[in-house]
């Protein structure tokens, strides 16, 4: 058999499996067989160097239009193919659209998630912009530069957890208020919510909560800013009517400093197990930062002034929700959470 008999016997061959296959695997291997590398076609067409010149351009020609021919009806039956698969999974999968839908139960966001969201929309509403930083901290923005060196007693204070490679997980977000203030010159607004880390375990204190603390820095900035800002946002989370007070206090990275109490939400400010009698409950610390922290960043504390506040985003929580136990919020108990459905 000569290669033109060879050439029209593969091309029955390969058209009649061709027209067979059932699926777009087994065209595969027919494409495979016949046209791949190692295929039959291949295989007739490295005997053309036996043949003379004018010999061996003919048969090109004709393998060359076999080939063009195979690949076009492989094309095609690879198109039917495709349309068939497509209609079976249809109908394999079809749905009865009048059956009643299963149902699906809502969510609750959690106290913790919405009582952020709600401080740091009341903050971006007055203008401050959000700010994040990394959970584990060089001592460096931690500490050294917030005005605590390595012998001042607040680094015992914030019973801090200490990490092998010689970093720290932080104790407060006041860290991104130094990074921020190290990229950027004033003006500066912005607030530093997220997780920090202390050794601290029982029902009003965990290991793991989340602050969010508060920057403005410009030209001419007074305490007298710092307690209507800080008026705005209480009275925004617990009602105009809500007391207020400012009371003397000590903070390494600000002075003056102050805590700000409320008027207990619990008893209305007549003395209860929670305020502990006072009537009064400290709700977070604030002051003017120090003019080292300013030299730190390479700000001129001659021109410029500023302060900074932090609180608790749990305290809030606990306060805004009545909750006596702070354990209560990383329990994950879902009867727990139910409580909280459509508060935000």
């Amino acid at each position: 058999m000569d290669l033109k008999q060879e050439l029209e016997s593969l091309k029955d061959e390969v058209i009649a499996q061709i027209n067979n296959a059932q699926d777009l695997e087994g065209l595969n291997k027919i494409r495979v067989e016949f046209l791949g590398k190692k295929g039959k076609l291949k295989s007739i067409l490295k005997t053309l160097g036996k043949l003379s010149p004018e010999e061996r351009k003919e048969i090109g020609q004709i393998a060359n239009k076999l080939k063009d021919t195979l690949e076009q009806l492989i094309k095609e039956k690879e198109t039917v193919l495709k349309e068939k698969a497509l209609e079976q999974q249809l109908k394999n999968e079809q749905l009865d659209i009048t059956l009643p839908s299963k149902w699906i139960k809502a969510g609750s966001s959690h106290p913790v998630i919405s009582t952020l969201i709600e401080i740091t929309e009341i903050f971006k509403s007055m203008g401050f912009s959000v700010k994040e930083g990394p959970e584990i901290e060089d001592e460096k923005y931690n500490f050294d530069m917030l005005n605590i060196p390595k012998d001042h007693p607040a680094r015992d204070m914030q019973d801090t957890f200490f990490l092998n490679n010689g970093k720290v997980l932080r104790t407060h977000t006041s860290p991104v208020q130094i990074r921020t203030m190290l990229k950027q010159k004033p003006p500066i607004s912005i607030v530093a919510p997220g997780r920090v880390y202390r050794k601290d375990a029982d029902p009003t204190h965990s290991p793991m909560f989340h602050q969010i603390e508060g920057l403005l820095v410009d030209k001419n900035v007074t305490f007298k800013d710092l307690k209507g800002v800080l008026q705005i946002f209480l009275e925004s989370v617990f009602g105009k009517d809500i007391p207020i007070r400012f009371r003397p206090s000590y903070f390494p990275f600000t002075e003056p400093s102050a805590e700000v109490d409320i008027g207990c939400t619990v008893c209305g400010g007549e003395g209860c197990r929670v305020c502990k009698g006072t009537g009064w409950l400290e709700i977070l610390g604030c002051g003017m930062v120090d003019p080292n922290v300013f030299k730190a960043v390479n700000i001129d504390p001659d021109i410029y002034s500023g302060f900074a506040f932090g609180l608790g985003i749990e305290r809030i929580a606990m306060l805004k929700y009545r909750i006596t136990d702070i354990r209560l919020l990383f329990t994950n108990d879902i009867r727990f959470n139910k409580q909280f459905k459509g508060i935000r």
